[in-house]
């Protein structure tokens, strides 16, 4: 049932950005688009009562608990960014806005991009690990109906610690910028 529910939220919020930036951009109604787009979080809740539900009757806390806690700490942390990715997108192509912006692929400016989305996952990290100690707590802190939820924890954390090593590696050994070769104009 939680994996249906996961599959249903995730559908369900790319529905929603879908509805809003169609509404928006091809049917020129934005305050329609707006609702939509509002609409968005209530795919997490609606997962968040569906998992915490399933734990407070009992049930055993599984690797799909975990993946629910996983997506929501993702979704809400990123989903702002991920529905202005589709709104610059769709402004360039329906509206005749500027094309989307690039992230920065050298330098400094690189760097940073990198640690902003390390610090994005830290949060996204700490909104998850919160929901799988919630998690813990409906299942009254018995680690034998909840291991999954402690495993996933302990695996999420490796991975923001080898996330944080590469991104903020660019912060003390910036990206060089290519070399341009130079063109001799004379023809020798």
């Amino acid at each position: 049932m939680i994996y249906w529910a996961i599959i249903g939220a995730e559908v369900g919020f790319w529905l929603f950005i879908a509805l809003g930036l169609f509404s928006r951009y091809v049917l020129k109604m934005p305050k329609l688009g707006v609702v939509f787009l509002i609409c968005t979080p209530l795919t997490d809740v609606f997962l968040l009562a569906v998992a915490g539900y399933d734990l407070s009757v009992g049930g055993k806390a599984e690797f799909h608990h975990a993946v629910a806690a996983l997506y929501l700490g993702i979704s809400v942390v990123w989903g702002h960014k991920m529905i202005n990715w589709a709104d610059q997108r769709m402004n360039h192509r329906f509206a005749g806005g500027p094309p989307p912006v690039r992230k920065p692929e050298h330098g400094r400016a690189h760097a940073r991009h990198l640690r902003s989305g390390w610090f994005r996952h830290v949060a996204s990290w700490a909104l998850g690990v919160s929901l799988l100690a919630g998690g813990l707590w409906l299942a009254d802190w018995d680690l034998s109906r909840a291991e999954a939820l402690a495993d996933v924890a302990m695996i999420w954390t490796a991975v923001l610690v080898v996330d944080g090593v590469y991104s903020l590696s660019f912060t003390v050994k910036p990206k060089p910028e290519p070399r341009q070769r130079e063109v001799s104009l004379s023809g020798s």
